[in-house]
């Protein structure tokens, strides 16, 4: 019996120091990244950077709790040490936000235009292919000529700091990509790819490129408040939204074909207006 309790004994000083030694080496790991985060972090530069007096005195309590950490670490008070490290970095993030929250804005709408970005030249490539795959002629090449040019000056503006001039024409490049391809899929042959499992499934998908064209247009009347052009815009518009709910009329009674065929015509009225708005994109 006083064998079999020396061994249980045993085993479980055994687990409770393996326990200890693991508990140790998390708070050891924790230590480290804390003291990253307080003075090479992205944080730490930009408390650096902004200077501002409110940032840095929260960065220097950080640092006072991360000295009282490690020596709580260092005198085995694991807890302690573990409670501290939680608020250094607490600490140190509120010192974070203080230090020019317009910057950390600024950085977010550049990677939200560099990611739109990548998305425009993805888009740029796949229209550019199908227009040679299939010869497409003036208004496909003219549109491509179009997403170009709008590109290279949206990024233009981004290299001068100019995000909130940037990014509209960005967006605008984007649709006008879109919708080129989409025009020339529903031009000829290509269309003929799609598969649709129901007219419902085709409906759906008139639907989606309907609303694209009409963003599209909404981006050019927003860039062009004053242009000669308005007026052969509106009608367009106000004719595609004609179409475009006698469409949902007819879906919601079911009759899915006669309502593609009306989105079809909406989207037709639409891209007259996106030409008169001087965008050129097959139709």
């Amino acid at each position: 019996m006083r064998t079999a309790l020396a061994w249980l004994t045993c085993a479980a000083l055994t687990w409770a120091g393996a326990a200890w030694a693991q508990d140790r080496a998390q708070v050891e790991r924790r230590l480290q990244s804390v003291g990253t985060l307080i003075e090479t972090s992205s944080a730490a530069r930009q408390i650096d950077a902004s200077a501002d007096p409110q940032a840095l005195e929260k960065r220097s309590q950080a640092r006072s709790l991360h000295r009282r950490a490690a020596a709580a670490f260092a005198g085995g008070d694991l807890a302690g040490a573990s409670q501290l490290l939680d608020e250094a970095a607490r600490t140190m993030v509120s010192g974070a936000r203080l230090a020019n929250p317009e910057q950390v804005t600024e950085e977010k709408r550049r990677r939200d235009f560099e990611a739109r970005l990548d998305s425009v030249k993805a888009l740029l490539a796949a229209q550019s292919r199908i227009v040679q795959e299939k010869s497409g002629g003036r208004d496909a090449q003219e549109a491509t000529r179009s997403i170009e040019a709008q590109l290279a000056q949206a990024q233009r503006l981004a290299q001068a700091n100019r995000l909130d001039e940037a990014r509209p024409l960005l967006d605008r490049a984007y649709l006008t990509a879109k919708v080129s391809i989409e025009s020339m899929r529903r031009g000829d042959t290509l269309v003929r790819t799609l598969h649709f499992a129901s007219k419902r499934e085709e409906y759906d998908y008139e639907l989606d490129r309907n609303d694209t064209h009409r963003m599209l247009v909404r981006v050019l009347l927003a860039d062009r408040p004053g242009a000669e052009s308005q007026g052969a815009i509106a009608a367009a518009v106000d004719a595609a939204a004609k179409l475009r709910a006698e469409a949902e009329r007819l879906a919601a009674r079911g009759d899915h074909e006669g309502a593609i065929g009306k989105l079809e015509e909406s989207t037709r009225a639409l891209v007259r207006g996106i030409r008169a708005a001087g965008i050129y994109i097959p139709g």
